[in-house]
């Protein structure tokens, strides 16, 4: 096992032979007659476990030496002991003060300066040990917390692809309209509107959640959901319901978890409101303006800009300039303004995110032969 490193500071040489001579059976030992010195083998590897630095020295003294030490992070936790013969309580204050940990007189007895350096020694191997134990802890709950980051987020797509299994749209469709969401949400993180709500922890968590936004389709029957052709009235009615089957079945989970859970609050209003419209015409609850949640009215912009420019069974899908001119005619209709304001600086954003996740004619095909039959 390697010895303490100690660094003693005089510039008498006398008293550092004594020093040297009284430590150097028990300790790696290193001298330095004067401040500039003491602060260059400081520094050295392996630093210093204990500092006995001497407080009248010609030109630095040793209080400039222990300011200088404690300004730098890489010293500034070696504890230093001042060896002096000031015997005045008020220098000795002095000293405490400035930080060093203990106060030591001259003459030197070897007795009180053995046992001196002896218990300081011990009280920085023990925060030493508690220190790493505590990096330990850290770093263990971080890991932890990443492993409870992970589960939720796979737990999130999990639900999400359950809808996503009986619905003519491939998976894809979750991560750009994840990715458009999260793109309006960083661009109107400084709007005067919009920044109380949307702090970075509440972007992020509210990304997270976008896939969820039609979770409710799980309650659609075949034959509506998968229909090709266009729905009857009382066929929409149905369709409708499925805003409103979400909400209630991410409420029945809330209700079963131990305590509020973040991303279930915001995935509520999601899949709740994404269908209500600025101007009230939209469903299920008819809300118009600031009451339609804000996170619903990003994702109602996400989700109308997917449809628009994806291909499905009964429609080709539009150009993206096209789609980009329909969302910013339904400015104060259909969309926030600010919001569709938002679409319109990030466009280019929205198209690199379409390409990046583009559904390919292969993943449309075998998405159509993996749904059940009509009537199934």
């Amino acid at each position: 096992m390697n010895r303490p490193v100690i660094l003693i500071v005089d510039d008498s040489p006398e008293n550092l032979m004594v020093l040297g001579e009284l430590l150097r059976d028990a300790y790696q030992v290193r001298a330095a007659n004067s401040g500039a010195t003491a602060l260059r083998l400081a520094a050295l590897t392996p630093r210093p476990d204990l500092i006995l630095l001497d407080v009248l020295m010609p030109g630095m003294d040793g209080y400039e030496v222990l300011g200088r030490l404690q300004a730098d992070p890489a010293t500034r936790g070696i504890p230093v002991i001042f060896v002096t013969a000031l015997g005045a309580t008020e220098d000795e204050e002095h000293g405490l003060q400035l930080g060093a940990v203990d106060y030591i007189t001259k003459p030197l007895r070897p007795a009180i300066v053995q046992a001196r350096v002896h218990t300081h020694l011990a009280l920085k191997q023990a925060r030493d040990r508690l220190a790493a134990h505590n990096a330990d802890l850290e770093a263990e709950v971080l890991r932890r917390m990443g492993e409870n980051v992970l589960i939720q987020e796979v737990s999130i797509l999990a639900l999400a692809h359950l809808a996503e299994i009986r619905d003519p749209e491939t998976g894809n469709h979750l991560l750009r309209t994840q990715e458009y969401v999260r793109t309006l949400a960083l661009q109107l993180r400084g709007h005067p509107r919009f920044e109380a709500f949307l702090t970075p922890h509440t972007i992020d968590v509210l990304a997270k959640s976008a896939p969820l936004h039609d979770i409710g389709k799980v309650g659609i029957p075949d034959h509506i959901l998968l229909k090709p052709g266009k729905l009857t009235p009382p066929e929409w009615e149905v369709m409708k319901t499925h805003a409103r089957l979400g909400a209630l079945a991410i409420e029945q989970a809330e209700r079963e978890a131990a305590r509020p859970v973040e991303f279930l609050t915001l995935a509520k209003e999601i899949a709740h409101h994404h269908h209500e419209r600025w101007d009230g015409s939209g469903y299920p609850d008819g809300l118009s303006g600031d009451a339609i949640p804000v996170s619903a009215r990003l994702m109602a912009l996400a989700d109308v800009f997917d449809a628009l420019i994806s291909r499905r069974v009964y429609k080709e899908p539009f150009p993206p300039e096209q789609a980009r001119a329909m969302i910013a005619a339904e400015r104060g209709r259909h969309f926030d303004p600010d919001v569709v304001e938002a679409f319109l600086a990030t466009f280019e954003r929205f198209c690199e995110i379409a390409v990046r996740y583009a559904d390919s004619q292969e993943a449309l095909d075998a998405k159509q032969r993996s749904l059940p039959p009509l009537g199934a």
